[in-house]
């Protein structure tokens, strides 16, 4: 049907249309087939371009045709025009009629073809123009995984422990900071997009609810990030000294964003449930290594501080760098401990 539409149309703004379809097409699918690394997309790019570059070739040789007209008309009329002739037999004169009446020799006002070629073009690369852009601000119709995204539900009561201390962070807050458009960047796998995102308003343990203890996690396919603030009395320069007489492995001393910082290694807990008859769980185990990076929240050093912790299930971690460069984009979105 297409076709049959575009044979009725003239010459002149048929082929202008062909012509401004099939760069388009042929110019947006080779770019796609060069972004992809696509091989077919490229084999249809290029019939496109070379069903065009054919177009063009037909359009040049009809100019030139209008251009340089063929002798042939012109040597039959000076054979008729050679011709001997009859001669003229008086006529009457005749009437002279109001009005005039057009010659049926008089040539037709030829169409403006170079005006109705411009003006395809012009129509049909703003319709290219569209489809170009249109995939920018259009939304995707794939099914491509969403990124999880932090709860924003009714907001739960506080304990009473974030109403004691100065300007406390939330566990909501800290999904915010932690769960970046780039985090999965950060971590070395910037293909992954996160599954799930979670927060909590816990209190710390073994201190009967008054010390706040906000958390939030954000887990990808390779990788788990927790992040927590605990808001004790404790320095990191205390907090370095209870270590050694703890389990903590590769125990690194550093300075992030001017405050005291230290990195530990340590193993996380497994635990199994039993699902089946009795529903017992097993006992606790030793999980995952897990690597954790805590930053005083103050560059005093005043007590408190912010653990960033990163662990997988098949045992793998990043580079301590990327711990570095977690803490560096999430501690900023964490007011700093002020002064008691």
């Amino acid at each position: 049907m297409l076709g049959f539409l575009l044979r009725l149309l003239p010459f002149w703004v048929r082929e202008p249309l062909l012509i401004a379809v099939g760069s388009v097409l042929g110019v947006r699918i080779m770019y796609l087939a060069v972004r992809d690394h696509d091989r077919v997309a490229a084999g249809l790019g290029v019939v496109f371009l070379v069903f065009t570059a054919i177009r063009v070739h037909a359009v040049i040789r009809a100019l030139r045709a209008r251009r340089n007209p063929s002798p042939t008309a012109s040597a039959d009329g000076a054979a008729v025009d050679a011709a001997p002739q009859p001669q003229a037999q008086p006529q009457p004169q005749a009437q002279t009629v109001t009005g005039s009446r057009p010659r049926p020799d008089t040539p037709e006002k030829e169409h403006n073809a170079w005006g109705q070629a411009v003006a395809a073009v012009a129509v049909f690369g703003a319709l290219g123009a569209a489809l170009w852009v249109a995939p920018r601000f259009m939304p995707s119709d794939d099914n491509a995984p969403q990124p999880a995204s932090c709860s924003g539900g009714t907001h739960e009561e506080l304990p009473k422990a974030y109403k004691d201390t100065p300007r406390p962070v939330t566990g909501e807050e800290l999904c915010k900071a932690l769960n970046r458009p780039d985090l999965a960047e950060l971590l070395g796998t910037p293909e992954e997009t996160a599954t799930t995102a979670s927060s909590t308003n816990n209190t710390a343990p073994l201190t009967d609810g008054k010390v706040a203890q906000p958390e939030a996690e954000v887990t990808f396919d390779t990788y788990t990030v927790n992040v927590s603030a605990t808001y004790n009395e404790l320095s990191t320069g205390q907090y370095v000294k209870l270590m050694k007489f703890g389990d903590e492995k590769d125990v690194k001393t550093l300075t992030v964003l001017g405050r005291p910082a230290v990195l530990s290694s340590d193993h996380t807990m497994k635990l199994e449930i039993n699902l089946g008859s009795g529903g017992s769980g097993g006992p606790v185990g030793e999980g995952p290594l897990a690597r954790t990076l805590s930053v005083a929240l103050d560059r005093k050093d005043r007590g408190g501080y912010c653990d960033i912790t990163v662990w997988s299930t098949s045992g793998a971690l990043p580079n301590d760098s990327a711990l570095l460069n977690i803490a560096e984009k999430v501690l900023p979105r964490i007011p700093e401990r002020p002064v008691r």
